[in-house]
């Protein structure tokens, strides 16, 4: 694949991509943190005060630190945006990651509404999801039921990249869904092609109601509670109403420090 010259890409920041629902660019250590772009959605600590580390690999040069164990929440009636759902349901959640390691090997959730205790399903960018048989990769989980997949014991549904994400390393990590199917995506390009990526899924996302899934992020309610829980920094999340173009991705996937 031939890539273009990053010294021809213009100076821009996420809202200047149509469609964003809300960028975090985590730079004070607290409880809450509020999107700085798009619209102001307050993400609050569930396990106290976070740290947000000095970092000049990741964007903007500081990083949210979540341990094993930390997560954060947005209540889904004050996030009616992040509510994505319904056959119009498309869209793009991206996260600048540097993934750490974990006490034991387990699916690892960045962001989404995905709710598994009350079949309240929508959308996750998780990390090591092994239902397809591999390991360490990115899986965009895509749910157009709330439950499991039809005949399945679980939900299968959604792309996977070809890459391992290395542990103690930066990297931008994503998922699209334009309606009829879910792409992974790594530093701004498409993470392989095969029957898992693009994952075809016609017809929309799953709509959880007013009880439906909270927008979370580091950990999802599975089994009656929290789990699947991150390790690592996040220097910066967005989420956006729209599958990106790959263009569009490409210069996200290039926007470091």
């Amino acid at each position: 694949m031939n890539t273009p010259n990053p010294q021809l890409i213009i100076p821009f920041e996420p809202r200047d991509i149509p469609g964003l629902v809300s960028f975090w660019d985590f730079n004070q250590s607290g409880t809450d943190f509020v999107a700085q772009q798009g619209e102001p959605y307050c993400l609050r600590s569930q396990s106290g005060p976070l740290d947000v580390m000095e970092d000049s690999s990741g964007y903007g040069g500081r990083a949210l630190q979540i341990k094993e164990g930390q997560w954060l929440a947005i209540p889904r009636r004050e996030c009616p945006k992040l509510d994505i759902h319904g056959k119009d349901g498309h869209l793009t959640v991206i996260a600048w990651i540097n993934r750490g390691r974990t006490s034991h090997d387990h699916c690892e959730f960045i962001a989404g509404q995905w709710n598994e205790s009350n079949r309240g399903r929508q959308y996750g960018l998780f990390l090591n999801i092994t239902v397809w048989g591999a390991k360490n990769r990115i899986f965009g989980h895509l749910s157009n039921v709330g439950g499991p997949t039809p005949g399945y014991k679980y939900c299968m549904d959604g792309p996977m990249g070809a890459t391992e994400i290395a542990h103690d390393a930066w990297n931008v990590v994503a998922m699209t869904y334009d309606g009829q199917a879910g792409s992974a995506w790594l530093n701004g390009f498409p993470d392989g092609h095969s029957n898992v990526n693009p994952y075809p899924m016609a017809g929309g996302l799953h709509d959880g109601g007013p009880d439906g899934s909270d927008f979370t992020v580091g950990a999802v309610d599975r089994s009656g509670e929290m789990g699947n829980f991150f390790s690592g920094r996040i220097a910066a999340l967005a989420v956006y109403a729209r599958a990106l173009t790959p263009a569009e991705m490409f210069a996200l996937g290039r926007k470091m420090a």
